[in-house]
């Protein structure tokens, strides 16, 4: 495994689905906030997604050019995404959110792992 992506491009696209998934965090968003409260996600914690996104951004950004900050981010976003997964599991939510929203962005973050850190 490199310390530093190659190709980049994935990362970008990653560090680019993170900012926006953080900004429409927010607030949240009517589908987020929908999706927060069929996981039992408790509203005073809804708080910490976009700092966590933001931080993912930051974090596959500066590892373009920093050794092992990338791939560091990208195996925590792998984390968040099984974390996420394993919540909609607990909840019996198996519809939109689960297959499309974090299985999707599961799938993401190994390609991006796989392919810019391989």
């Amino acid at each position: 495994m490199v310390l530093l992506p190659d190709p980049v491009w994935p990362v970008v696209v990653l560090a680019v689905i993170s900012l926006v998934d953080g900004v429409l965090c927010l607030k949240p968003a009517s589908f987020i906030a929908a999706c927060f409260d069929d996981v039992g996600f408790p509203r005073k914690y809804w708080w910490v997604a976009s700092p966590i996104k933001f931080a993912a951004a930051a974090g596959l950004v500066a590892g373009i050019w920093i050794p092992g900050l990338g791939v560091l981010t990208t195996a925590c976003l792998v984390l968040y995404f099984v974390l996420a997964i394993a919540m909609h599991v607990r909840a019996h939510d198996f519809g939109r959110n689960l297959f499309l929203n974090a299985t999707g962005m599961l799938l993401l973050c190994v390609a991006t792992l796989v392919f810019a850190w391989s």
